[in-house]
């Protein structure tokens, strides 16, 4: 792999781990910030996606859709498909609690789901890349 690729994979990767960081700091508040925690774990799980992407040579598109994104992958890796679901759960996050309009916050229920599916989707992705484009400790 040649240098350029190994660093535009590599830099999808830290920020879907600080995605699911910061979610986890936000909702662990005294006043937990479930809207913005919420909507981190759909980030994480759009970068990390769009890190796999970048690795397999596809052009990175700007739009939300982690299950867009998750079927894009399969072609280049058959187990994404039993992520689908994952991708669904995530996608409405990216602005359903973002703006005005919906009155309630995220229960600590959906947050529990969100970066649960999240990190399972980052180890994931992880697993499926060489070491050498792992976001440093």
């Amino acid at each position: 792999m040649n240098e350029a690729k190994r660093q535009l994979v590599q830099s999808w990767l830290p920020k879907a781990r600080r995605d699911l960081a910061s979610a986890r700091v936000l909702a662990a508040n005294v006043e937990p910030l479930r809207d913005t925690a919420i909507y981190h774990c759909q980030q994480a799980g759009e970068k990390v996606v769009k890190g796999f992407l970048a690795f397999h040579d596809y052009e990175i598109e700007r739009f939300h859709d982690v299950e867009k994104l998750i079927r894009s992958a399969i072609p280049c890796e058959s187990q994404f498909a039993s992520w689908v679901g994952v991708g669904r759960l995530l996608t409405p996050y990216a602005t359903f609690f973002r703006y005005p309009g919906v009155t309630e916050e995220p229960s600590a229920e959906q947050y529990e789901r969100a970066i649960s599916a999240a990190t399972a989707l980052y180890e994931f992705v992880l697993s499926l890349l060489p070491e050498e484009v792992y976001p440093e400790s």
